[in-house]
C-alpha cells in the first residue's frame, strides 16, 4: 500500500451538506437559519458564556483565593517504590522516569519514608524526609540531595 492509495473507510466521511442550494434540498432559502434575528445574520450569533445581557454566570459566583504562579510541584515517591532497581544502583529522577515510577521530575523529586527498602542503593534526589534517609541507610545504601 502507497500514500496515494489510501481511502478512508467507506461511510466514515459522509457527504458534505450544502446549503441554500434550492427548496428541494430542505435547506435552501434560509439555509436553515430561519427568519431574522441575530443568529439569522451573517457574522451573527453571541460568544460562549453570553445570557443575553443577564449577567453571566463566571461573574455571579464568588471568587476566593489566588493561584501562586511560582509554586513548586515537587513529586513525592516513597522508599518502597525503589525495591524494584537493583542493589548498587544509582538512582536519580532520570532513572525513576525511565522506569515508570514518575511521569516527569517536575521541579523537584523527594521521596519519603513509606514502606521499606531491602537492598543498597544510591538514591540521589531533589529531598528527602528524615525516616527515608533513615531507612536507606538502614539497607546499607546512601541518600544524595542534588
Amino acid at each position: 500500500m502507497k500514500l496515494n492509495e489510501l481511502r478512508p473507510a467507506p461511510g466514515s466521511r459522509p457527504k458534505e451538506t450544502r446549503v441554500g442550494r434550492g427548496i428541494g434540498s430542505g435547506l435552501g432559502k434560509t439555509s436553515g437559519r430561519g427568519h431574522k434575528g441575530q443568529k439569522a445574520r451573517s457574522g451573527g450569533g453571541v460568544r460562549p458564556g453570553f445570557e443575553g445581557g443577564q449577567m453571566p454566570l463566571y461573574r455571579r459566583i464568588p471568587k476566593r483565593g489566588f493561584t501562586n504562579i511560582f509554586k513548586k510541584e515537587i513529586v513525592a515517591i516513597n522508599v518502597e517504590d525503589l525495591n524494584r532497581f537493583a542493589a548498587g544502583t544509582v538512582v536519580n529522577p532520570e532513572v525513576l522516569q525511565a522506569a515508570g515510577v514518575i511521569k516527569s521530575g517536575k521541579d523537584g523529586v523527594k521521596v519519603l519514608g513509606n514502606g521499606s527498602l531491602d537492598r543498597a542503593l544510591t538514591v540521589q534526589a531533589d529531598a528527602f524526609s528524615k525516616s527515608a534517609v533513615a531507612k536507606i541507610e538502614a539497607a546499607g545504601g546512601k541518600a544524595e540531595v542534588i
